[in-house]
């Protein structure tokens, strides 16, 4: 099984494909890692059929050109640390957990604001509890 970056990438799929299982990977910067190692790895090649040497190839100029995995999530995590510290409209969006791109919250928006929680209670069941004038 290859690994790259620290990821076990699937044996089975095509090296394209599987290179974008590494965090901050997709498959147009996997296309365009393996355009510039089209002279020894072939991108149609199954991840099973890579040799040391390729993975070797691969692990280093990764490491050496990009920021993915740890680095990357952590560079991310800064930036918004800082957006928060500076107290930024975005800083403060993050804080409290609300849209950050300017999409509407009057509706919507269930994803970033979790379940809805309903506020108050029915004018009769508050009567009708006992206790209740």
């Amino acid at each position: 099984m290859a690994r790259i970056a620290g990821v076990d990438l699937p044996r089975e799929k095509k090296i394209i494909i599987a290179l974008a299982y590494v965090y901050g990977i997709g498959r147009p910067m996997a296309k365009k890692i393996l355009a510039g190692l089209a002279d020894q790895i072939n991108p149609d090649m199954r991840v099973k059929d890579l040799t040391e040497d390729q993975v070797g190839l691969l692990n280093s100029v990764i490491s050496k050109e990009y920021k993915v995995e740890g680095e990357l999530r952590r560079e991310i995590t800064a930036n918004l640390k800082r957006y928060v510290e500076i107290n930024s409209y975005r800083g403060y969006r993050h804080r409290r957990n609300l849209p950050v791109r300017g999409q509407r919250t009057r509706t919507n928006a269930r994803t970033r604001r979790g379940r809805r929680r309903t506020v108050g209670s029915s004018g009769k069941a508050a009567a009708a509890a006992p206790g209740g004038k």
